[in-house]
């Protein structure tokens, strides 16, 4: 492959960077929309053999879109002008490839296990094909719950996560009365899980007797009668 003369490697040369610079721009602006962190790059850009022909541009080249593309991370039609006296225009296409770093399973979450910071991990992705959704930060989603078994290195996305419970089946809790101002409290059993709001069935540990009552927060539960 011969080297091309200087004078009009600039001009394809001078196309690309201008598309890159381009595709970078749209995103940068998209990445402060939706407050993406730690954004990378990769461009595919496609120039037209007689941009080889063009002599090198003395001023910055115009940009253009002729496309219809409705998201910075689909392949763009653009134009390009140089202003010079004669001056001339070109065609290109550009698309950007966008990595973000994503939170995957650091090893195997079982179902229904409350995440923390150490069950998960930062791993690069191609944003274009994460179809199911990702999280760009780990503290999204400490907190919450696997809705079914996560497997070592997958992708968390929202479609396994869900609200972790606040109460357990099975699990001691505080039962609290509150009967004309004076709040008594004593020791339970939770018989099935909820959130604060939901009436449940819980054990009384000292008298035996089961209950309904509601959730409250972690751990606590309220009588109802």
């Amino acid at each position: 492959m011969g080297v091309m003369p200087q004078a009009q490697a600039d001009a394809t040369t001078q196309v690309q960077q201008a598309v890159e610079n381009h595709l970078r721009l749209m995103l940068e602006q998209q990445a402060t929309r939706q407050g993406w962190q730690g954004m990378q790059l990769r461009y595919d850009i496609s120039v037209p053999a007689s941009a080889a022909n063009l002599p090198r541009c003395s001023e910055a080249l115009q940009v253009r879109a002729t496309g219809e593309a409705p998201s910075a991370m689909e392949r763009q039609n653009l134009q390009l002008r140089c202003v010079d006296t004669p001056g001339w225009s070109t065609n290109a296409t550009g698309q950007a490839h966008v990595f973000l770093p994503a939170v995957h399973a650091e090893g195997i979450i079982d179902r229904g296990q409350t995440l923390t910071a150490n069950d998960l991990k930062l791993q690069r992705i191609n944003v274009a094909k994460a179809r199911r959704g990702y999280y760009n930060r780990i503290e999204e989603v400490v907190g919450l719950a696997a809705k079914r078994r996560i497997r070592a290195g997958q992708t968390i996305t929202p479609a396994l996560l869900e609200q972790a419970m606040a109460v357990k089946r099975g699990q001691p809790v505080k039962i609290v009365a509150n009967n004309e101002g004076i709040e008594a409290s004593t020791s339970g059993e939770a018989l099935a899980d909820g959130q604060p709001g939901d009436v449940i069935r819980v054990r009384n540990v000292g008298s035996g007797k089961v209950i309904d009552a509601k959730v409250l927060e972690q751990g606590v539960v309220t009588s109802t009668f």
